[in-house]
Parts: C-alpha cells; sequence; structure tokens
C-alpha cells in the first residue's frame, strides 16, 4: 500500500505520459521549449490568472515574490506557525523577519484574530515595517480569503497565496492560486498535481511582476539571454517536466479532483462519529493534498500511528513541531501565542490519500482505524 500511489498514476497515464517524454527526448529542447509555455498558458487559463511563471521549484516561487516585491532586511512577513519550513524560510533568505501567527483548528488554515493581533503588536513595537502576509493553503483548502483580503486591506500589506498543497481548491467558482496579490504552488511529486522531479509556479495579474518573475528566473534577463539587466538565478522548469504536467493536468481536471473528494467523503462517513475528521465549510472545495485526522492526545496519534504501521498502512505526521520552535527559527520574537498549532503538532495524522485508491485498500484502512477505536472501548 502506498501513501500517495504514483505508481498507480503512472500506469493510468503510462501511453501519455511515455509519449510526452519521447517527444521531448526527439525535440532536445530540453530546457525552455515548447511544451513550457503551452503549460504556463493552461495553468494560467485553469486557476483564471492573466500570467503564469514556472520555475524550479516551489520554494523559488515563494523566494522570486518576495524578490518581487522587494522585501528586505527590516521588513515583518506573517506566516503561519502551522506549516512547511519553505514558507517561512524564503522570509529569512531575504533577511526580513517571519511574525508567526496562529491557524484555525478545523481547517488547520490561517486563524485572522491571531493575524491580527500579531500585526498590531510589530504595528505598536515600531522596529519592524509589516510588509506581506503570506496564508498557506494546507492540505488542499483554500484559506478565507474574503476575511484574509480585507484584513491585508486594512493594512496596506501585501497578500500571497502559497498554494503548494491548495491548487485545485476552489472557494465558490474561484479557484485556488487566483487569490491575494499573487500566488505560488509547487509540483513536487507528492503533491496534487506534481511532476517527477521538482517544479513550481507563479501566478499573477501582475504585467510588470510577470516580466521581472521571467528575468530573474533567467539570470536576470533582458531583452534576451545574455543582456542582464539585474541580479537573478537560474530557476527554470524544464521541459520534460512540463511535458509530464500537461499530461497530468488533462486527468487532474478530467477526474482526478473528484476522484479524491469521493475518496474523502467516504473516509469521513465512515470515521466521523470515532475521530475527529477534516472539516470543509461549504463554500469551499479541497484538492485534498492530505487527509488529515485530529487525536484527543500525543499518546493516542502515537499508538494509532504504530497499531497502523503493524497493519502495513503507511500514515505521516504533518507537522510534529511548530515553526516558531524550530532551530533555524531560534531568537525569532514571539508576537502572539500559539495554542492550536501546538496542540495540532501533537495530535495530528495522516492517512492515505490519492485519486487511485483501491476499495481493498479503503477497506483496510478504515477497518484497521475503526478495530484500533474498539479495541480501546474494550
Amino acid at each position: 500500500m502506498q501513501f500517495r500511489d504514483l505508481k498507480a498514476q503512472y500506469e493510468a497515464l503510462k501511453s501519455d505520459i511515455d509519449a510526452a517524454m519521447t517527444q521531448v527526448a526527439s525535440d532536445c529542447n530540453f530546457i525552455s521549449g515548447k511544451q513550457v509555455s503551452d503549460l504556463e498558458t493552461e495553468l494560467a487559463e485553469y486557476v483564471g490568472v492573466k500570467h503564469c511563471i514556472t520555475c524550479g521549484n516551489g520554494t523559488d516561487a515563494l523566494t522570486m515574490m518576495m524578490m518581487a516585491w522587494n522585501i528586505k532586511e527590516g521588513d515583518a512577513v506573517f506566516v503561519p506557525d502551522f506549516t512547511f519550513f519553505a514558507s517561512g524560510e524564503v522570509v529569512s533568505f531575504e533577511g526580513a523577519t517571519p511574525v508567526f501567527y496562529d491557524v484555525c483548528q478545523d481547517t488547520f488554515n490561517a486563524d485572522a484574530e491571531s493575524l491580527e493581533k500579531a500585526i498590531k503588536a510589530v504595528i505598536e513595537e515600531g522596529k519592524l515595517t509589516p510588509r506581506a502576509i503570506i496564508a498557506v493553503d494546507l492540505f488542499g483548502q483554500p484559506v478565507d480569503y474574503v476575511t484574509l483580503e480585507a484584513l491585508a486591506k486594512k493594512y496596506d500589506l501585501l497578500l500571497l497565496e502559497d498554494g503548494a498543497q491548495g491548487f485545485g481548491g476552489m472557494i465558490g467558482e474561484r479557484r485556488a492560486c487566483s487569490f491575494g496579490d499573487a500566488a505560488t504552488t509547487s509540483f513536487f511529486p507528492a503533491k496534487p498535481l506534481g511532476c517527477y522531479g521538482d517544479g513550481g509556479a507563479i501566478f499573477t495579474n501582475d504585467d510588470e511582476v510577470a516580466e521581472y518573475l521571467k528575468s530573474i528566473r533567467v539570470h536576470g534577463k533582458g531583452s534576451f539571454k545574455y543582456d542582464n539587466v539585474r541580479i537573478g538565478w537560474n530557476s527554470r522548469l524544464d521541459t520534460i517536466q512540463a511535458a509530464i504536467l500537461q499530461v497530468k493536468l488533462k486527468a487532474f481536471k478530467e477526474y482526478e479532483l473528484d476522484a479524491v473528494n469521493k475518496v474523502a467523503d467516504q473516509y469521513t462517513e465512515l470515521l466521523k462519529d470515532i475521530v475527529k475528521t477534516p472539516m470543509v465549510p461549504s463554500d469551499m472545495y479541497s484538492s485534498w493534498a492530505q487527509y488529515t485526522l485530529q487525536l484527543d492526545s500525543e499518546e493516542e496519534r502515537d499508538a494509532l500511528q504504530a497499531y497502523l504501521k503493524d497493519q502495513g498502512i503507511p500514515t505521516m505526521i504533518y507537522y510534529p513541531k511548530p515553526m516558531h520552535k524550530q532551530l533555524a527559527f531560534e531568537g525569532v520574537k514571539e508576537y502572539v501565542e500559539y495554542p492550536v498549532t501546538e496542540k495540532l503538532c501533537k495530535t495530528v495524522l495522516s492517512l492515505p490519500m490519492h485519486p487511485y485508491m483501491k476499495a481493498q485498500d479503503f477497506e483496510e484502512i478504515v477497518c484497521a482505524v475503526q478495530k484500533f477505536f474498539e479495541s480501546k472501548r474494550i
């Protein structure tokens, strides 16, 4: 059994993926081939924005937006405490200060009250300049951007949607990666839409930002490759990855999103009475990067994980340590408290989740979880 079965996906798409990779090998345009620009057009149309700029990975995508906004030393960028390290790492990489805020227990996403409290505390202290908010669409579900966009406007802050896990999600009729002032995503293999290596993308409606991003991803190029008008770096999506993503995007739109939502609905229906299952607000649609349970304690979480491991069922803990407790952020001031994040880190457990889930595997997982809780009642 696989946690996210990429082998099953490959078998389902094998003929198209093989043909796409063979075409790239035949063309020998391994860097900046036609497939890259075609993919960017397809992604922009799917998300509903003017520009998609692909790059080497999701972390580079975040960093490039920090560069585009001239985030620098003395600036404060507000980052959720419950997220993957890269969301805060990119802030420090630019010399700015990450200011962490707490999340909501039901959705795992930004707690607007905690965020506003952190913003006010930074303003009152007067040592840092508040510049931007990073909001993370955790586990496939978009953040409440209606609330966060209003908050960003109130304090004159830029808002960046980190859609690394949320690509494919929706709020009403708007797709993830279309919110805020810009958005980023990751094509890491295990993401809802993943390639066969690393890759990322940035989404924006700002023409000037788009041109800047296209420049810095190729060593700050100007009108042509050897005309360098600014300091940039090398972060391009390989043609072969773009070709693979074109095939996967088609399947993603046609049936994969529906499939993972059906798996999630079945999980919830069968487990909701014995354990806390994920909650998706009625106006939202999740791409289910993860299906994450919340247990009553760290001891119960660890016991369930060990029990499932004995049954041959893989699980993951996303995330075992809050951002503010990472050694790399030692010395970074804490402007608010993080009770929800600290609890989640001790109680969350993610079950296998992907669009190619076999009925037998699904039944095995559900039965094992049910038996674990039945044994506790005896």
